[in-house]
């Protein structure tokens, strides 16, 4: 009996091709659509599948394929003479090939001018429901859906007239992947755009790979980079690289950080640098070298191999000025020319172009943490303080000692928990992360600054539960302190700033990073 390949592709790069060498090898060929059309322009010979059903195409064509000729024709079993017999019965014949590639739902949904209607129209559902048929029925149906297998398909063919079955087993697998994908494409899309409630009993997620990478965190570890289908703008998986080696598990994750913080700092000239996922300098100026060189001061021994983002243009002194020091990476919405010239100079470092660097993260980019037999799922960090800040102590803060204590805040929110960071005049001086105590990490902040700190402001990403590290901070000359307060000892900290003269505001919002 002559072998049957179903065929209606969407995408129909190398169709034609691959259609030609199907009849080739005297395979009867169905198809729908634009593709019958396409096929048959290119002197193909083609059956419609009305011939096949016995019946006409409906609804505007939502309703072509479902049908049992079609479906019985796919997932009859060739080895059970009762499936056989049936289908002799029913007169309907096998389906042997079904290569199908589905509605555009992705592209159509990201163009901007695209309505509801239009999104609703390319979701496809005879498509995805022939290919599961196909990929159920692997054993005995070859489904091809991605235009990269048809040469590996026909090749197989043309060298015995037989595609084995691990390689119906790899097609099938690809099909089921892709068909969750699409699925939860749409879900996503329709949870956004009806404003539901994303934490469901139950949650899919679908991401898109970018690249494979050489290994994970450790050498040992295989990794790979995968990115969000929507609202991408703004992040790493946006980024464009300009220049320099691939990026690296560790780059990609420390990279991330660095545009998280910098975006805080929207409303003037900011650098970040980052060493191991967290903040090592972080500087603001009149223009982007001055915030450089308050980033690169404030620890000239962490940046040494760091990571540098900033949100205003590269100009060629301070591409000369980051050249002096090896970087991992510099991330910026644009760069001279002759800055780009001047940082291509040093092979191995990775220029990132991001256009959209300080847009806003949204609360619908979650953050996801996986942990054995799990993953933690929360809305991102996006917000700064719950209400108004409110001063707590005998002393308000000054203006500028406000102003100084909001840059220091939005610096902590990104350090790790426990986090500490002091600065003065929209500079860093130092930084205390990950400690599992409080007053350690103050003191690890105070003791790292490379200028004094006297006159300098101490943010603290969570309350203190103790005044122990009120005391530390008043014996390095902190003048102003801003945290989340809400600790049972609220008053005995409020009492020891007041006794040295401190001023202290509470935000009414912690900002824990683990």
């Amino acid at each position: 009996m002559r072998k049957r390949a179903l065929i209606s592709v969407s995408d129909k790069t190398g169709i034609i091709e691959f259609a030609k060498a199907l009849n080739d090898l005297g395979v009867e060929l169905i198809s729908t659509g634009g593709t019958e059309v396409a096929l048959r322009n290119a002197g193909i010979e083609v059956k419609n599948i009305s011939e096949v059903t016995g019946f006409p195409e409906c609804l505007d064509g939502r309703v072509k394929t479902l049908h049992p000729a079609v479906h019985g024709g796919i997932l009859a079993i060739r080895e059970d003479a009762s499936h056989m017999s049936q289908l002799e019965a029913l007169n309907i014949e096998t389906i042997d090939f079904v290569v199908i590639n589905l509605y555009p739902f992705k592209q159509t949904v990201l163009n901007p001018d695209a309505s509801f209607e239009d999104a609703i129209e390319n979701i496809d559902i005879g498509g995805p429901t022939m290919l599961r048929s196909a990929a159920k029925n692997h054993k005995d149906v070859v489904v091809v859906i991605d235009p990269n297998d048809y040469m590996r398909v026909i090749k197989a063919l043309q060298h015995d007239n037989h595609v084995d079955y691990e390689m119906k087993f790899d097609l099938a697998l690809k099909v089921f992947k892709h068909t969750a994908h699409y699925d939860a494409m749409i879900a996503s899309y329709l949870v956004k755009k009806g404003n539901r409630e994303p934490f469901t009993d139950t949650m899919t997620v679908t991401y898109e790979k970018v690249q494979d990478l050489r290994y994970g965190e450790n050498p040992h570890q295989k990794a790979a980079f995968y990115k969000e289908v929507f609202e991408t703008e703004g992040t790493l998986a946006d980024a464009i690289q300009l220049h320099g080696k691939e990026m690296s598990y560790n780059n990609i994750n420390d990279a991330s950080g660095a545009i998280a913080l910098i975006k805080e700092l929207s409303d003037k000239p900011a650098v970040v640098a980052v060493k191991h996922s967290s903040p090592c300098g972080v500087g603001t100026g009149f223009d982007v070298l001055h915030a450089y060189t308050k980033a690169y001061d404030c620890d000239p021994v962490s940046i040494f191999g760091g990571i540098v983002a900033t949100n205003r243009k590269i100009d060629l002194k301070t591409a000369e000025k980051m050249s002096e020091t090896f970087l991992e990476i510099i991330i910026a919405p644009d760069y001279d020319s002759d800055a780009l010239e001047r940082l291509k100079q040093k092979k191995n470092l990775r220029v990132l172009k991001l256009d959209e660097i300080s847009k806003p993260i949204s609360k619908e980019q979650h953050d996801m943490k996986k942990v054995l037999g799990g993953v933690l799922i929360q809305e991102a960090d996006n917000e700064l303080i719950e209400g108004e800040f409110k001063a707590v102590t005998e002393r308000i803060p000054t203006k500028k000692e406000v102003e100084e204590l909001i840059f220091a805040w939005k610096v902590v929110k990104h350090a790790k928990s426990n986090g500490i960071v002091i600065s003065r005049d929209g500079q860093t001086l130092g930084l205390g992360q990950g400690q599992v105590s409080r007053v350690w990490a103050t003191e690890n902040a105070i003791r790292q600054s490379n200028y004094p700190t006297k006159g300098a402001v101490l943010a603290s990403d969570a309350f203190f539960p103790f005044a122990d590290a009120i005391k530390a901070a008043a014996e390095a000359g902190i003048s102003a302190i801003i945290q989340p307060g809400g600790s049972m000892r609220d008053a005995e900290v409020i009492d020891e700033a007041n006794k040295y003269g401190i001023a202290m505001i509470f935000t009414g919002m912690r900002h824990f990073k683990h």
